[in-house]
């Protein structure tokens, strides 16, 4: 029988592959049950649908940050109370978490419901196209909260040292979403708002469940109770989760800026491209973020606890985790670019060589990915909010959203499939620099 992994363990390359795996595992699981709806309404509803689809998600993903944002935050603080060997302390923290991010949640659905239609004219929308955005936006924003709070569990289960429990809600919510996607869209043809219906259901079982583990008695290292306001953990939640809310900020809106050229320069077969490369790319990615939120509640508590020979072992370990990685999957992505387009596009053959050809270039950014996501996700468990953010900020925003516009200029089509490459590039130059200028603070060098 395998030993059970404590956040306090040194670790080895196996015990830190066993104690990730759970978290890549269910950040796939959800990245793929994310394109159940793409799959869905572009084989049986239609390509306008899944446009309108892609149109409207920068916004949802906007609202479902704040819960990564509070998720990656909030352990930051927790692991590293952990740690300290304040372990009330750190209960009181996550409750106190907990409850404002369902606040939160509910206050951002309510707004996004009310404003859905100028939210959507403000992405381009129009004719039959706003009509389908407002209708998914609708339903999806309603489910808001408890997407919310998803997220924010999906770190916080590996904080108190059960990954596998939040890899079983993963799953659960994921089985929920194909299930009744396949009942709502292909057996009763509900159309797009039967997809919508079957994401918010799907969202409400992967809010619910870990609150009545949690709520409950149980053997991991957290409960939620009773609390009190604290203004100061909030604020460092939230500047320790700022570059996650930051990075799927600014990649809402380099999606927005990419839908707009792509309008321009490939009309809408441009952004149905982009929509299946996006899709795709989710799940090569969310492999990266998986292994980040898995150790950061690691690197949280080596922290707290002093522990640099740790925090060396992590890093080093990490760093060629990452890069290697990073190499494997842009070659698999590579060949694999004619298969992964054809799960979501039929008989268009104009659309289909368009999406081949920007997924082979678009690829081999997943090379640098892995361990600009790391780096960024490393210096939140420091609870060092401001760096994360920035890198993030050069990262998702400042680089690809400046490439993506002067690109296209340059190289038409092909430079916006590029300016993910030299994007990435830039960013682990960027993180590169910072974390040789901070290795003596920390001492994870």
């Amino acid at each position: 029988m395998l030993m059970k992994i404590q956040l306090s363990d040194h670790f080895t390359y196996r015990k830190l592959f066993r104690f990730a795996l759970p978290s890549v595992i269910m950040m796939i699981f959800t990245s793929i049950y994310g394109v159940i709806d793409g799959l869905f309404v572009s084989n049986i509803v239609g390509t306008e649908p899944f446009a309108a689809i892609n149109l409207i998600m920068p916004i949802l993903m906007i609202v479902g940050a704040f819960g990564f944002m509070m998720g990656a935050g909030g352990t930051a603080v927790v692991a590293k109370t952990l740690g300290e060997k304040r372990d009330a302390d750190a209960n009181r923290y996550f409750s106190f978490i907990v409850y404002v991010t369902a606040a939160l949640g509910f206050i951002l659905a309510l707004f996004g419901f009310i404003f859905m239609e100028p939210l959507c004219k403000l992405l381009g929308a129009e004719g039959e196209t706003l009509t389908y955005c407002i209708s998914y936006g609708r339903i999806v924003i309603c489910a808001m909260p408890f997407f919310m709070i998803q997220n924010l569990f999906q770190s916080f289960f590996i904080a108190a040292e059960k990954p596998k429990i939040g890899l079983a809600v993963t799953v659960a919510a994921g089985v929920t979403n194909i299930i009744l996607d396949a009942a709502f869209v292909a057996l009763f043809r509900l159309g797009l708002e039967g997809a919508a219906l079957a994401t918010s259901l799907s969202q409400a079982v992967g809010g619910i469940v870990p609150i009545f583990y949690f709520a409950r008695k149980n053997t991991s290292l957290l409960h939620l109770g009773t609390t009190k306001f604290y203004g100061r953990v909030l604020l460092k939640s939230a500047t320790n989760g700022s570059s996650e809310l930051m990075s799927n900020i600014s990649m809402s809106v380099v999606t927005l800026v990419y839908n707009y050229q792509l309008l321009k320069i490939a009309k809408e077969n441009g952004v149905a491209a982009y929509g299946v490369i996006m899709y795709v790319s989710f799940i090569f990615i969310a492999i990266f973020i998986g292994y980040s939120i898995s150790t950061a509640p690691i690197i949280g508590y080596h922290f707290g606890a002093n522990n640099q020979s740790e925090l060396k072992n992590l890093f080093k370990k990490s760093t060629i985790v990452t890069l290697s990685t990073g190499m494997v999957m842009s070659a698999v992505a590579f060949i694999c670019a004619y298969p992964f387009a054809m799960i979501f596009i039929g008989d268009d053959e104009v659309l289909m060589e368009m999406t081949v050809r920007g997924f082979r270039v678009f690829s081999a950014s997943f090379i640098f990915s892995g361990f600009c996501i790391f780096s960024s996700s490393m210096f939140t468990a420091l609870n060092n909010g401001p760096i994360s953010a920035a890198i993030s900020f050069m990262r998702t925003l400042v680089y690809q959203l400046a490439l993506v516009i002067l690109l296209p200029l340059l190289l038409g089509l092909d430079g916006i499939w590029l300016s993910m490459l030299f994007a990435e590039a830039l960013a682990i130059i960027t993180a590169f620099t910072i974390i040789l200028i901070k290795r003596k603070k920390y001492g994870y060098l």
